[in-house]
């Protein structure tokens, strides 16, 4: 994720990290063709003059506008929905090690069941990307544990799992009361919830004939556009039309790349950051020493 400090109006006309223009350069190139054509021939395929003005593409415009807008909330909610779990996740991360440390007596390996939980988070973002979580897991489970994980689909689940058979093992000898277990119980099915949540993010994504109806009718808008316009502004028509495909195409872009908060993009997630982030606070509730903070990258460190 790319995060960008605030900027003054004039340069923030000239970003170029963090946005999506960069991935449109080749829509908008074809758009300028399209539109240098349209003025060369002055509106004519082939001979014959395609009967467009600006009327139809008024009330087309407004239509696609709204359409737009929907495709670009029903992203955001994803988005939104994404960071609101992970901040479930820290919530219930820290309070279940507050837990276990002010209930779980001494005489059991609170540490190592840290751990088991920093390695469920350090799972779960690799999960969501689809990455090799195996140097992460070394290095909080070491190797044994680590051989054990990797045959398992849901890594998530089956470390929160071990969370709670602990537990459940200090209640049958009576190292914690019922009451005590049935709180930490409750905080990893919060755990739980999360993960779930994240899953349903990942493997439902916005139905594909939205996606499908919302390219074909952007581009089908920016490809006539020129032939509408080109009576009426003449040689400004290519500015006009790359502006105009510039703002829808890169609205569609924003869209897909926001409707997969997971993802690596730049607009994604910073899970990175918010993962070494609640290993931090894990291990600064535990007394011991805290990683350095992954700070997202700044677009002017792109530059």
């Amino acid at each position: 994720m790319i995060v960008r400090p605030k900027e003054n109006w004039l340069r923030l006309l000239f970003v170029w990290n963090g946005s999506v223009l960069q991935s449109i350069i080749p829509q908008l190139i074809f758009m300028g063709v399209i539109s240098s054509l349209a003025v060369l021939t002055q509106g004519r395929i082939f001979g014959e003059k395609v009967p467009l003005n600006t009327a139809p593409f008024t009330l087309f415009g407004l239509a696609l506008a709204i359409f737009l807008a929907f495709r670009n909330n029903a992203s955001y909610e994803r988005f939104q929905e994404a960071r609101h779990l992970w901040g479930n996740l820290l919530n219930a991360a820290r309070a279940l090690t507050s837990q276990m440390l002010c209930y779980v007596p001494d005489s059991a390996d609170r540490l190592a069941t840290a751990r088991i939980l920093i390695a469920s988070v350090y799972a779960l973002k690799h999960q969501l990307r689809r990455t090799d979580p195996t140097p992460d897991l070394l290095r909080l489970l070491g190797r044994t544990r680590t051989e054990a994980l990797q045959h398992t689909c849901y890594k998530p689940s089956v470390l929160l799992n071990e969370l709670r058979r602990d537990f459940a093992d200090l209640q049958c000898r009576a190292s914690i009361t019922d009451t005590k277990l049935w709180m930490l119980d409750a905080q990893i099915n919060e755990l739980g919830k999360t993960v779930g949540g994240c899953e349903r993010i990942a493997s439902t994504p916005i139905p594909f004939a939205y996606s499908v109806l919302l390219h074909r009718t952007v581009y089908a808008y920016c490809v006539l556009l020129p032939f509408g316009l080109v009576d009426s502004t003449e040689l400004f028509t290519p500015l006009l039309c790359v502006f105009f495909a510039y703002t829808l195409i890169a609205l569609e872009a924003i869209a897909s790349e926001v409707a997969e908060p997971f993802s690596l993009a730049p607009n994604a997630l910073a899970l990175d950051a918010m993962t070494c982030n609640i290993e931090r606070s894990i291990l600064e509730l535990c007394g011991c020493d805290i990683p350095d903070e992954i700070v997202p990258v700044r677009a002017y460190q792109l530059t």
